[in-house]
């Protein structure tokens, strides 16, 4: 769940083209991030929760985890139960073997039949009676095949369902363990050790501070100066008369007018109609949620 963090509180904009003829930048505002709170998705008590306000954590991190062992212990039971219910499969070249050693028997029986038939030493009812036991052999090992391959196939749609708990099970663990999804700082932490938590419950909230916003105002006459995608000069307060410069990219231009922020100390200027724009700021990690920033066109 994200949202943009809207630093209202403390936003001041200053319009210099306007109103100081000693400012060379054309507005100014306030850096914000987009928020993320990062819920849990399991059920249970939380027995670890590695997260403290302030904290900068990576992508991928692993925080913690939900008690998942009533889900294991499940995860093993079905398992124990798919390997009795394999273990009832049938390995048939062994169930016919016994078969298979009375077909060769025959078939050597056939051939030393033929032989003495050409040699005028059988009858041709022992030549049709040595086939006939070959055929009949070679029938029951097909039927026998039939038999077994249609139980092996019965047992494995039993035990079909019974994986497919499995992977719900795994699911369900894997959602358990509790990984931070951005790079960013920690900026509260909702829930702690030991509490009791359901599907969706907020454990911390987390704002990327790889890219900030500068959310800035100009007024009307400045709108035909400010495109999406137009690259602009940005600048924040590094020390007595110091400043450090960044490039910023402008991404979002609002299409409707607003007063200025009564944060802005005289009536005069809280009267003027403003637009809002974002501008996107690479982090050097020197910029921090809330810090001010002016903006330049040129």
């Amino acid at each position: 769940m994200k949202k943009v963090s809207l630093i209202a509180a403390g936003v001041a904009v200053i319009f210099a083209s306007c109103h100081n003829s000693e400012n060379d930048f054309d507005a100014a505002g306030a850096f914000e991030s987009v928020e993320t709170i990062v819920s849990t998705e399991a059920t249970g008590t939380i027995m670890q929760l590695n997260v403290e306000e302030g904290q900068t954590l990576q992508p991928h991190q692993f925080i913690g985890y939900v008690d998942s062992a009533q889900l294991y212990y499940k995860k093993q039971q079905l398992e124990a139960q798919i390997a009795s219910t394999t273990s009832q499969i049938p390995n048939i070249p062994v169930q016919v073997a016994a078969l298979q050693s009375q077909l060769a028997e025959a078939e050597k029986n056939q051939t030393r039949m033929n032989n003495l038939f050409k040699q005028n030493a059988a009858t041709q009812q022992q030549v049709d009676d040595a086939n006939t036991q070959v055929d009949m052999i070679t029938k029951q090992i097909e039927a026998q095949k039939s038999s077994l391959g249609i139980s092996s196939n019965t047992i494995e749609k039993d035990v079909a369902p019974l994986q497919r708990q499995i992977d719900q099970l795994n699911d369900q663990l894997a959602k358990c363990r509790i990984i931070n999804p951005i790079h960013g700082t920690v900026l509260t932490k909702y829930s702690e050790d030991h509490e009791v938590v359901m599907p969706g419950k907020a454990l911390y909230k987390i704002a990327e501070t790889d890219t900030l916003i500068l959310r800035a105002y100009i007024t009307g006459d400045q709108l035909d100066k400010a495109k999406l995608g137009q690259k602009v000069k940005v600048r924040v307060d590094k020390g007595a008369k110091q400043y450090a410069y960044y490039d910023g990219l402008i991404y979002w231009v609002s299409d409707k007018a607003e007063f200025t922020p009564k944060t802005i100390p005289t009536k005069e200027e809280r009267a003027d109609l403003v637009y809002a724009i974002k501008i996107r700021v690479i982090n050097d990690g020197f910029l921090k949620i809330g810090m001010y920033g002016e903006m330049s066109f040129k």
